[in-house]
């Protein structure tokens, strides 16, 4: 479960202007500290197949925002990718 404080954080390294609290870019970075949180969970618990399912729906809500935000402006799209380290 993400605090408070670490959800204001992400939002602020992530924001494209003051007040911005849902744009691609923090919705994808504040999906992928929750998918990251959840992996180390699952490594643990092996089977929590619950969480499992979670997990696969957030992946595939970044995945729809990621397509998104490439199809509007791929340079956008190169810069989450590169600063979230989403593909290796």
């Amino acid at each position: 479960m993400m605090r408070k404080e670490e959800k204001t954080a992400i939002i602020e390294d992530n924001k494209t202007h003051e007040g911005d609290t849902g744009s691609p870019e923090v919705q994808i970075a504040i999906l992928t500290a929750r998918i990251n949180s959840l992996t180390d969970h699952l490594r643990i618990h092996t089977h929590d197949n619950h969480s499992r399912r979670g997990l696969l729906q957030m992946v595939g809500a970044r995945r729809k925002l990621l397509d998104y935000v490439a199809k509007k402006d791929v340079e956008r799209y190169r810069a989450i990718i590169a600063k979230l380290g989403i593909r290796k």
